[in-house]
This record gives structure tokens, sequence and C-alpha cells, in this order.
């Protein structure tokens, strides 16, 4: 037995220093040899309580056990009965707080790696011309997907399986969502990886449609009632950004980080051969704690700028995931934590030059759960800078609900939708995704992808 331990096969990964002048991928994975020796260890439990955890269900021991024997064929195909996206769920899944969280190795020593072991099987079976299993004949009814993220793609992939003739329906002149535009190079590769899994969404037959604004190019309704479609499903995310309405904030200089990362990842700004205009500050403060500010940060230093992260709450409250924070301290991002901005400062030209923040102490808990920061009277302080990134979260654009007649929207202009169908008001439209929850991760996009399918699925065979 190969490795029968507590401790886990370690990954390897680029030297920080090395990494973080470049945009190649961090996490060089898994190869043949490390990862059947990190299956071995996989106890193959009778009641696998790492599946509980999987958003989208995924057989994990099965397919590990597969993995264990050098099946790698077979454990790619297990894995895609459930995920139409393993490559990008093993590089970017907060395994640690589901699958992987739930581990019964993880009681006693390291949990067994479930996402580098997925990533590992996804590559090979690309590198090995390996494609899912499509439909084996279609069932004649029509499904429109709005959006081409992790739940258009989901949703799609899953309704293609079961026969249904699915056009997905882009907004930008590229597939993806947000695996395009606000993932970086160099945590989810685009032609590698997320260009290769939207062609196996392709290989089972979906029709993807670019350049096409729902609301503005054609409605929903006119979707259902002159294009012939049965049903629609909205995973159209949530891309308006959000900001902190301080003094300063309209400055030169200030940008959110849905601009900043699009730029740099779908419009490539990084690469010397692109003409991408985009702000290329030697003194960066990135507002925000989560995922996405972790990526404005680390993009950021790799075009060359000394970067700050500002946070209100306290390391053990950042909502980005470990292996994120961690990978930003090794390259050299600097954390201001229990900081808050109040205004971001210029010079009489309107550019930015710094922002003045507060110190904060942790309170009791708020709604979310987390305690709540409150202000410490007369700790400001000021951070030089020439360029401010807003990564404070997202809502959904209000486009698509405002011309789609009776679909019902809450306070915060997410679509309402059933979590296990993706039901909505509007007979016939289905939705998932941040456009239902507010911006969230990928996998739990992909989950609602899936319930989306399993409620169209029914709406079409009961109608």
């Amino acid at each position: 037995m190969a490795n029968a331990g507590l401790t886990r096969v370690p990954v390897r990964e680029q030297d920080p220093k090395v990494r973080a002048t470049n945009f190649d991928e961090v996490c060089l994975g898994y190869n043949r040899e490390e990862a059947v020796e990190e299956a071995v260890r996989c106890l193959g439990c009778k009641k696998p309580r790492c599946v509980e955890g999987c958003p989208v269900s995924i057989n994990i021991p099965g397919f590990i056990s597969e993995v264990k024997e050098g099946n790698f064929e077979k454990a790619y195909q297990i894995i895609s009965e459930s995920s139409s996206l393993p490559a990008v769920c093993g590089r970017v899944c907060p395994q640690e707080t589901q699958c992987e969280g739930k581990c019964v190795r993880g009681v006693k020593g390291d949990p067994v790696s479930i996402g580098k072991l997925e990533r590992f099987v996804a590559d090979w079976a690309k590198e090995n011309g390996i494609k899912p299993v499509p439909a084996a004949e279609k069932n004649g009814h029509k499904v429109a997907v709005i959006g081409s993220g992790p739940a258009g793609l989901t949703c799609a992939g899953d309704l293609a399986r079961l026969g249904y003739d699915v056009t997905i329906f882009e907004a930008l002149h590229k597939a993806g969502g947000v695996l395009s535009y606000g993932i970086p190079e160099f945590r989810l590769p685009k032609s590698r990886v997320v260009d290769a899994e939207i062609e196996n969404v392709r290989s089972l037959g979906v029709k993807i449609e670019t350049n096409v604004i729902i609301g503005k190019s054609v409605t929903i309704d006119e979707l259902l009632k002159e294009e012939g479609f049965e049903a629609v499903f909205i995973g159209s995310g949530a891309g308006l950004p959000m900001f902190m309405h301080i003094p300063g904030e309209q400055a030169n200089g200030v940008m959110s980080a849905n601009e900043y990362l699009t730029r740099n990842n779908l419009m490539k700004a990084y690469r010397d051969e692109y003409d991408t205009p985009i702000a290329h500050g030697k003194k960066v403060v990135v507002v925000g704690g989560g995922n996405v500010a972790m990526d404005a940060a680390r993009t950021a230093l790799r075009l060359g700028a000394d970067v700050h992260i500002v946070y209100r709450r306290s390391e053990a409250e950042l909502p980005a995931r470990a292996e994120e924070v961690h990978h930003a301290k090794e390259e050299g991002v600097q954390f201001d934590l229990l900081c808050n901005p109040v205004e971001i400062l210029t010079d009489d030209k309107d550019w930015v030059v710094g922002i003045r923040c507060i110190r904060m102490e942790l309170g009791e808990p708020d709604a979310s759960g987390r305690r709540r920061p409150v202000e410490i009277p007369g700790s400001e302080f000021e951070i030089e800078a020439d360029t401010v990134i807003m990564s404070l979260g997202t809502s959904p654009n209000p486009l698509i609900s405002s011309t789609t007649i009776g679909l019902d929207t809450n306070r915060r202009k997410c679509i309402v939708a059933d979590e296990e169908f993706g039901k909505t008001s509007k007979e016939g439209v289905f939705a998932g995704g941040d456009a239902v929850t507010g911006a969230a991760t990928v996998i739990l996009a992909m989950g609602a992808g899936k319930a989306g399918a399993r409620g169209i699925d029914e709406f079409i065979k009961t109608k």
C-alpha cells in the first residue's frame, strides 16, 4: 500500500517569488504516481460524508476507487455523471469547507485531497482525448439557457445528457461567464481548462450563441412564445458591482474588482500583445476580503504593484479560501485587517493619492454570525495609493427581470426561485446561481444549475 498514513501527498507549486512575476498556474497538481498514492488514503466509506458535502453530489468514493486502480477513464466518467466542469472544480472549489471538510480522514489527520484528485482525473481525460458520454438520442424538446457561466453550463450539460435540444445565450463575445472574466489565469487557465470544459459541454450537443443580450437582443417572453423554447433557465450571474459611497470614490484610479479582473482575464491586459487599457498602479489598495479581492490583489502584484488588502474584520473572518489567503501572503500582498476606508484622498486633478482608514474592533455577532466590526474613535490613518480596487460584492443586473413579465425579484433585485428545482414565479422559467443568491461560489452555482435541470425535466415531462 503506497500511502495509508495521516498526511496527504503534498502538491507541487511554483515558488512564491517566481510566480509573483508571472501569470502561469500556481498549483502544478498531481502526476500519475502522486494521484494513485493519495487515492490509497481514501477509506471508501459505506456512508460517505464527503458526498453529503458536495453541492453536485459526485460519487467521490467511486471515482477515487478507480484512481487507486489506475482506471482514470472510468474515474472521469463517474465524475462526469454529476459534474460538467471537473477541471474547474478541482481548481477553484472550496473543498476544505465542503467534501474535504466532511472527510473522516480529517478527524485524526489530513483529509483526502479530493479536489486535487478530481483535477488530476479531468486533466488526464483532456490529455487523452476522453469526452463525457452524450445522450443516446434527442427527445425533441427545446430549452434555452441564459448565461454560460457555471450555473448555465451545468444546467445545459445535464439537460443535454437527458436528450434535450439546448441553446445557451451568452451576452459577452466569449463563453464561460465568471470562469472567463473573473478568475485569473494563474488560478484557472483559460485555453487549457475553461475552453476545454466548454468544448466538452458542446460535445454533448449544446449550442452556444454569444453576443446575445437577453432583455435587449431578445426577451424571455419572445424565446417562449416565438422561438419555440419550452422552458428557460436563467443563470446570468451577478455582475453589478457594489461600492461604499464614501468621499472620493468617483476619483480617477478607483474601479471595481469586476472591471479590473475583466480587463485582465477576458481582455488579456496583462499581455504585451494586447492593447487593453488598464491602470498599472504602483501602490494599489484592494478593499474587501473575499476570493475576488484576493484575485484582484494577486493580479495587481503580478503587474508590478505594491499591494495592500484592507478588510474591516480579522483574519479569522476573511471569507476568502484559506489557500488563496496563504498564497497571497506568500507572494507579498500586505494585509491591513480590522480597518475600514472612510475616504479616498485625491490631488487637485482628482487622481487618487491615498486612502484614509479607521481601525476597528469586533463586537457582537451580526446576522451573518460573524462578529460585527465597530469603529475605534480617533484611530484614523492613511495608506498611500494611486489605485483603489473595490471588491465589496456584486448583485444581479436588473435587465432580465425588468423585461420579463411576471418574474418576481426580492429587495436585493435577485430573482426569486425555489432551491430544489429552481422554479420561479413565471411558468416555464427557472433560475439559479448568483442571479438568485447574489455572488457565491462556482460549485454552489453548479448545484443550482443541476436543480434547474431537474426542475425543467419534470416540468416538460408533466406539462
